[in-house]
């Protein structure tokens, strides 16, 4: 088997017609006869044509491609965005490519370079955790690329971002657990350096001014927000000396590893520790106790990022500026809590 990739040329002496003849064909233009299109397609088909999309996109300045890039795919809220953007997408003609970081902001650096030199249609992001340095997301703009930012974003960017109210969702959080009776409510967080988990951390000490509640170092910690994260932080909380009446994580895989820890010591929850993750993951209703959490209005977050990208490609515009688009996050209430 030869490895050489059939051209429009093969297809254009197969039928002695001209290249451009082909390649009008191909895109279906209306000054190429129906009898001659079917005849084309039919060649490129036995001759198992590929079109060079590249140089496709530099020839026309549009791929029809849009670059996805989210922190993990094992999520089902990253998950869930996806397939909202893939879906609206696809019904206007444009395919997705996804990559994600791994929380990486090395991988996330490759990623852009990867979709840019693609010459994709616009990017679609959520920041990875190690992300401080923005000049990648800038290289996008340079471009003349729609950037859409989602979940993990950044004001001094200037561009379109769609999320949830993470401020008041912590405020919501601490409010249902003073309403159960908690006191002293620990937070296992994200880094501060990214802006939603500063604005649930910010959201968190304020709450527990409004309630006239202590603030303790030692209840709040820094994170990744895995399942070990959760595990760690846990052990610490419980070594106190006057450890936590609840647990706020803001993320259900941390919640889920806080939960192991307290069911391996036998711990009582909630009784006399109250749990709340962060994200509305399947699992959180597969445990027991089952654990309450934070909806985050997946589906519609990526249906409005698509439909966002849409209106730049439809403006044609390079110029982009801060528009965000917030959600207000809904409380599932559950046993752990």
């Amino acid at each position: 088997m030869s490895n050489k990739k059939t051209t429009l040329k093969d297809i254009a002496v197969k039928l002695n017609i001209s290249t451009a003849a082909v390649s009008k064909a191909l895109r279906n233009d209306s000054r190429i006869s129906k009898k001659t299109k079917e005849a084309v397609k039919k060649i490129a088909k036995e001759l198992d044509y590929q079109p060079n999309n590249l140089a496709s996109a530099l020839r026309s300045g549009k791929s029809n491609l849009v670059g996805v890039m989210v922190p993990s795919t094992n999520s089902s809220y990253f998950s869930s965005v996806l397939q909202n953007i893939e879906e609206v997408l696809n019904s206007k003609g444009y395919n997705v490519i996804v990559t994600q970081s791994n929380e990486s902001y090395t991988k996330e650096c490759n990623n852009i370079d990867t979709l840019l030199f693609t010459q994709v249609d616009g990017i679609i992001a959520s920041m990875a955790n190690e992300t401080v340095d923005l000049d990648f997301f800038e290289k996008i703009k340079t471009k003349g690329i729609p950037l859409i930012l989602f979940d993990r974003g950044e004001n001094d960017l200037n561009v379109d971002y769609i999320g949830i109210n993470d401020y008041d969702s912590s405020h919501m959080i601490v409010d249902h657990l003073a309403q159960k009776g908690c006191k002293k409510i620990a937070h296992i967080g994200g880094f501060k350096h990214t802006r939603i988990f500063n604005n649930r951390i910010r959201g968190y000490v304020d709450a527990l001014h409004k309630h006239n509640f202590t603030f303790i170092d030692d209840y709040v910690s820094e994170s990744n927000l895995t399942i070990e994260d959760g595990r760690i932080q846990m052990k610490k909380l419980l070594a106190l000396q006057n450890p936590p009446d609840a647990v706020y994580a803001a993320s259900d895989y941390a919640a889920l590893g806080a939960l192991q820890v307290l069911k391996e010591e036998n711990i009582a929850v909630p009784n006399t520790i109250a749990l709340v993750g962060f994200g509305n993951e399947p699992f959180t209703t597969m445990v027991t106790p089952t654990i309450t959490s934070v909806d985050q209005h997946s589906a519609e977050i990526g249906k409005i990022a698509a439909q966002t990208f849409l209106e730049h490609a439809d403006q044609k515009t390079a110029t982009q500026q801060l528009n965000k688009k917030i959600l207000e996050a809904k409380l599932i209430v559950r046993e752990s809590s």
